[in-house]
C-alpha cells in the first residue's frame, strides 16, 4: 500500500505539475489560465488531449509540438517532475494526511513563484495574497501549527522584509525590495510559523549572496543590471525549511538556549 500511495502522490504531482506550466507562461503575461485549453506557445494552436499528457506526451513528441514540430522548452516536463518528486516526498514524509495536503500546496506555489520571478521579477498576488488566507486558516485544523504561531509569522515574515525594504530604500534612494517578496514571506509565515521564517531569512540570504556572487561574476549582463530577483531564494529556502527546519531549530535551542 505504501508503493501505491507514492504511485498516486508522484500522478497527483505530475497532473499539478502540468498545470502549474499553464500558470507560470500565461499568469505574468495576465492570461487567462482557468478553463482554457492549453495551446502550443510557438504555433498557437490548441493541443489535443494525447498532446498534453504529463511528461509521457513530452518523451513521446522528442520535445517538440506535434503540429508545428517546433522545439517546447525543457522547463515544462522539469516543472512537472519537479512537482512530482515534491509530492512523493511529501507523501513519504507525511503520509496521506493535512501536512501533506498542506505541502503539497505550498510547494507548488513556490515552485510557480521561483519560475515567474525569475523571469519577470514579479510574484503574483494571487498566489501569495490567498496563500495567507490558506496557510492561517490550516493552522486552525487538527495537527496545524496553530494560529498564534501562524499569525506572528505573517506578522514576522512580512513584517521584517517591510522594514527591510524600508532601509534599503532609505540607503539606497530607490526601491530595494518589492512588494511581493513581503506579502511572500508573510504567506510563508502563515504557513510555517514565525521560527521557520526566520529560518528561512537567514539560509536565503545566505543562498542568494553565494549566488549572486557567482552569477555576478560570469555574467557580464547582470553584472552591469543588477536585478536578481529575491523570490526563488525565498523559495528554496522555504522547502529547505520544510525539510530541515525542524532539526536545525531543536539543534539550535538544546545548544544554545539550554539554560545550564
Amino acid at each position: 500500500m505504501e508503493l501505491y500511495g507514492l504511485i498516486w502522490a508522484g500522478l497527483l504531482g505530475l497532473a499539478i505539475g502540468s498545470f502549474l506550466n499553464v500558470v507560470i507562461y500565461r499568469l505574468p503575461r495576465k492570461l487567462r489560465f482557468l478553463l482554457e485549453r492549453s495551446i502550443c506557445p510557438r504555433c498557437r494552436r490548441q493541443l489535443r488531449w494525447y498532446h498534453n499528457i504529463p511528461l509521457v506526451s513530452y518523451l513521446f513528441l522528442r520535445g517538440r509540438c506535434g503540429f508545428c514540430h517546433e522545439s517546447i522548452s525543457l522547463r515544462y516536463p522539469s516543472v512537472e517532475l519537479a512537482n512530482a518528486l515534491f509530492y512523493v516526498f511529501f507523501y513519504w514524509q507525511f503520509g496521506l494526511s493535512l501536512q501533506f495536503l498542506v505541502f503539497a500546496f505550498l510547494g507548488s506555489s513556490l515552485l510557480a513563484i521561483f519560475l515567474i520571478d525569475l523571469e519577470f521579477q514579479i510574484i503574483p498576488d494571487v498566489i501569495t495574497i490567498p496563500g495567507m488566507a490558506i496557510g492561517l486558516t490550516v493552522s486552525l485544523l487538527p495537527d496545524g501549527i496553530g494560529i498564534g504561531n501562524a499569525a506572528i509569522g505573517l506578522l514576522v515574515g512580512g513584517g521584517s522584509l517591510y522594514l527591510i525594504a524600508l532601509l534599503g530604500d532609505w540607503l539606497f534612494k530607490k526601491d530595494s525590495m518589492g512588494g511581493g517578496d513581503i506579502k511572500m514571506a508573510g504567506m510563508l509565515g502563515a504557513f510555517l510559523g514565525w521560527q521557520k521564517v526566520l529560518f528561512i531569512f537567514m539560509a536565503s540570504a545566505v543562498i542568494g549572496l553565494g549566488v549572486s556572487l557567482i552569477v555576478m561574476i560570469f555574467s557580464s549582463r547582470l553584472r552591469r543590471n543588477r536585478v536578481i530577483p529575491f523570490g526563488p531564494f525565498l523559495a528554496t529556502a522555504a522547502l529547505l525549511s520544510i525539510v530541515y527546519g525542524d532539526r536545525v531549530i531543536s539543534y539550535y535551542v538544546s545548544n544554545f538556549l539550554t539554560v545550564q
